[in-house]
């Protein structure tokens, strides 16, 4: 009995034997390139014998596999077996691969076909294709438009032409308890482009776009958060550049602390951006703004040890990826922030903010007390507009102290 279950069992590694069989060894190539651990890949692949046993066993056909199959064998598989932590994923890493190899299916989504649905799709096709904004703009303004869409018309008939400015302070002004000003500040910007796009369309005929209120936001009366020159390099220097992730987070904390990129712009950086000959690097800005400046030799010295020692080979053209199987570039500007706490916390700094934007503004307050105007820390900083770059002046300390008029003194 023992003996014709291991045949059984070798026979399910057999190339042709099963569903998945002609497919696994290639799987398992991919695995590889992308920097999986072998034992690591061992595991996902004995997880993959299993599932290709029961299928075989099932008959079901390789066409026909889906996360519904893959959630019947999982609950067959721990009546008998303990529970395996790398499943789970396994098949999802399968499942994507199979589908994007046109292998197997790809389950087709469920349109929303409600009238709220369309209009933000259509508003969404005019922000990507006639306004040109980023994708990071249409994730801040989509959810805003579904949400008030969604709230006004809750239990009437659906009319954007019975949208008033009445409607738009109440949703703005309910929106207060949940979200800080600077959001309803986004919010509102959200709904005025939303408005503007309908007035353009000819969904509505009055502009409502000027009857969004103007939301208060006393942040420039604050201070901008900024580290002294000696921390920033106590920052630098925490990073352990005989590691991988050592070196590229090196490079990501030098660039913003001498060129001040945003995260943003981090995350777009391709190796075609860089150009060695010239000395130079394309930043990605806001709004499809390209910016060329010049590479300083530590950044440029940091960014090719990353590139010959650090970086792992691999398919993107993205500048930094994960350190960490698998290789892909860096997905979310969170994944920049993690970095600067996590240098922040090396080097046992603790500023109120610890975000990607901490070494820009120290680079502009540093400048700044070096003499630079605010013309040459706009230039450096990419802003569109000088008046961007006016709240750095609250930190010239010795400017502010000249201005300053003396105490009056003497009897009253």
């Amino acid at each position: 009995m023992h003996k014709r279950s291991r045949t059984r069992w070798n026979t399910i590694k057999d190339p042709h034997f099963g569903p998945l069989g002609a497919h696994v060894k290639e799987f398992e190539k991919v695995l590889s390139e992308q920097g999986y651990l072998q034992l690591y890949i061992n595991c996902m692949i004995r997880m993959i014998y299993h599932l290709n046993k029961w299928l075989y066993q099932k008959q079901i056909s390789l066409k026909q596999l889906n996360e519904k199959k893959v959630a019947v064998f999982l609950r067959y598989w721990l009546k008998s077996h303990r529970p395996c932590l790398v499943a789970q994923s396994t098949f999802t890493k399968l499942l994507d691969w199979l589908r994007r190899a046109d292998i197997i299916p790809t389950p087709t989504p469920k349109k929303d076909k409600s009238r709220i649905s369309c209009i933000t799709e259509d508003y969404k096709r005019y922000l990507k294709d006639e306004r040109g904004l980023s994708s990071e703009t249409l994730r801040n303004y989509i959810p805003t438009v579904r949400r008030f869409l969604s709230w006004r018309f809750k239990l009437n008939t659906f009319a954007l032409g019975d949208i008033r400015p009445k409607d738009v302070t109440k949703f703005l002004f309910n929106q207060t308890k949940n979200y800080s000003p600077k959001r309803i500040q986004l919010e509102a910007s959200a709904l005025r482009s939303f408005f503007r796009f309908l007035l353009f369309s000819g969904d509505i005929n009055v502009d409502l776009a000027s009857c969004v209120p103007t939301v208060a936001n006393h942040q420039p009366s604050e201070l901008p958060k900024y580290l002294h020159p000696k921390d920033v390099n106590r920052l630098l220097l925490g990073c352990n550049r005989t590691r991988a992730a050592g070196i590229r987070d090196y490079a990501i904390l030098l660039l913003m602390a001498r060129l001040g990129l945003r995260a943003g712009e981090l995350l777009t950086l391709t190796l075609d951006d860089i150009k060695w000959e010239e000395g130079t690097i394309v930043i990605h800005g806001k709004s499809g703004q390209d910016e060329t400046l010049p590479i300083p030799k530590d950044v440029g010295s940091a960014i090719v040890k990353y590139l010959k020692k650090s970086r792992p080979k691999c398919s993107t053209r993205r500048l930094f990826v994960r350190t960490k199987a698998p290789f892909r570039e860096l997905a979310r500007d969170g994944c920049i922030c993690s970095v600067v706490r996590r240098a922040c916390r090396r080097a046992g700094i603790s500023p109120p903010h610890q975000g990607a934007h901490l070494l820009r503004h120290s680079l502009a307050t540093h400048m700044l007390h070096k003499g630079a105007t605010m013309n040459e820390i706009a230039d450096i900083l990419r802003h569109r507009s000088t008046q961007t770059t006016e709240i750095y002046a609250k930190v010239n300390m010795r400017a502010l102290n000249e201005l300053a008029q003396p105490w009056p003194t003497g009897a009253i």
